[in-house]
């Protein structure tokens, strides 16, 4: 009996999923069209709370926006404030109204259009009150699945 795993129909569209979406987001961010906005912008603009233990990001996103998140490496909780969205993620494409709220599982890549103006606030833990935002980005995601299933076979805490 060999020692390979035969990959799933469930396997197969995971890897689907990530492929598509890592060549869209690699060919947006090689894209010089004024349109395409890389990072924080006044298109999709970001406030950032924080109380004891927690950080809280919020954005804007205009009817018609599209955004393609990081991989995040915890669990956390979001909340559609306002609004209608159309999110995709490796396990399901659904659409949220105003008000929701999802667990998003670590490892969560999320692909957002924006149905309606809408309010998008995710919620991460942040036990070190951490209030640089650079900072809490680099620990709370991961820019490729590598890094993120490297993280995890190397048992690192965040």
């Amino acid at each position: 009996m060999s020692g390979l795993k035969e990959k799933t129909s469930s396997d197969i569209a995971v890897q689907t999923f990530r492929s598509k979406v890592t060549s869209l987001e690699k060919e947006l961010l090689a894209s010089q069209n004024k349109n395409v906005v890389k990072g924080n912008s006044d298109m999709f603009p970001l406030t950032h709370s924080f109380s004891e233990g927690v950080y809280i990001r919020e954005m804007s996103m205009a009817k018609g926006g599209m955004v393609i998140g990081k991989i995040h490496n915890r669990s956390h909780t979001w909340f559609l404030m306002k609004g209608r969205l159309l999110i995709a993620t490796e396990s399901d494409t659904i659409e949220y109204e105003a008000p929701a709220y999802v667990n998003a599982p670590a490892g969560s890549k999320r692909v957002i259009q924006a149905l309606e103006d809408s309010v998008f606030i995710n919620v991460h833990p942040n036990p070190d009150n951490i209030k640089d935002t650079d900072e809490l980005e680099r620990i709370l995601t991961c820019v490729s699945y590598k890094e993120y299933e490297d993280m995890n076979n190397k048992n690192i805490v965040i």
